[in-house]
């Protein structure tokens, strides 16, 4: 009885263990493709952040025609608030109606998600041209932060804490981003 008891604990935590790191698999893939729907959905959807559009403006007329600098605009947006930065100051506000269609493409992966955890972000790789009528031309960058693992087993049993995954992005360059999508 006692080999029996020793010898069933052990293999009942390995058991609950192999499935709950397998579920961390699955959370990991759900997230992942989370983010790759997000970068897709954000590249042809209209832009979350509103001063996107006047980024290649022709308040100069001189540069009118001529290729856009690398780095010469950069705004991050997160759901969890009304402004987007760029370079680390409120530069822009966040078109939350935008926003909310690109978040609720990406909820239907990974429905752990919330709005405070995406993070978008535009910026300028040298793409497109001074004064295009369209606006810029962005890389788009769309990432996840400070979302967990988490454990239903090995948690209940063991006292595992949830794990924070690293942050996951996926890259795209913006294509129309003026369509009526969704």
């Amino acid at each position: 009885m006692v080999e029996a008891a020793i010898a069933m604990t052990l293999l009942l935590t390995l058991t609950l263990g192999f499935i709950d790191f397998g579920y961390a698999l699955y959370q990991w893939n759900a997230a992942t493709k989370a983010v790759q729907v997000g970068a897709r959905a954000a590249s042809i959807s209209n832009p979350v952040v509103t001063a996107l559009a006047s980024a290649a403006g022709t308040a100069n007329t001189a540069l009118v025609g001529t290729a856009m600098p690398e780095n010469s605009y950069s705004y991050s947006c997160t759901g969890a608030g009304v402004c987007c930065t760029g370079a680390g100051v409120c530069t822009s506000t966040l078109n939350q109606p935008n926003f909310d269609a690109i978040y609720n493409r990406m909820v239907v992966f990974f429905p752990r998600l919330q709005p405070a955890n995406v993070r978008i972000t535009y910026s300028a790789t040298g793409l497109g041209y001074w004064g295009r009528p369209g606006g810029p031309v962005p890389t788009i960058t769309v990432s996840l932060q400070n979302v967990t693992f988490q454990f239903f087993f090995l948690g209940a049993l063991l006292g595992f804490d949830n794990i924070t995954m690293p942050p996951m992005l996926s890259t795209v360059t913006g294509e129309d981003l003026k369509s009526t999508y969704p």
